[in-house]
């Protein structure tokens, strides 16, 4: 259970930065949504900043899952993962407007609590 936990918490943190760069960021910018200026910069570099960084981070879940799924039930791997789902919720709710990104951080830090359980037994 543990192996397929994991690996949902990583994909899914994968999947929704990558969808989230696409829906906040170039679909937005695409479709000219927000006049040029200073607000603008501010708003695509935030979600720019916040997407890429699940992006990256699900990506590195991924792949140290594939190579050591054991080191993903140390404590040190744990506990920056849970830090990592708690400042990207912090940012949502502090600075995002919109619901999905509070819940896909949420749920990203629900799946790794879930994982961590699962591995200690």
């Amino acid at each position: 259970m543990h192996k397929y936990l994991v690996y949902a918490a990583y994909g899914f943190l994968t999947f929704t930065g990558v969808m989230h760069f696409a829906i906040d960021v170039v679909s937005q910018h695409l479709r000219g949504k927000h006049a040029p200026g200073t607000e603008t910069t501010l708003y695509y570099g935030l979600h720019s900043a916040f997407a890429l960084g699940q992006f990256v981070f699900g990506l590195l879940g991924l792949w140290l899952a594939g190579r050591s799924l054991e080191m993903l039930k140390e404590l040190p791997v744990v506990t920056v993962s849970v830090l990592a789902a708690a400042g990207w919720l912090a940012i949502a709710v502090l600075f995002i407007e919109y619901w999905q990104p509070k819940l896909n951080a949420s749920l990203f830090f629900v799946l790794i609590v879930a994982a961590t359980l699962a591995g200690r037994r």
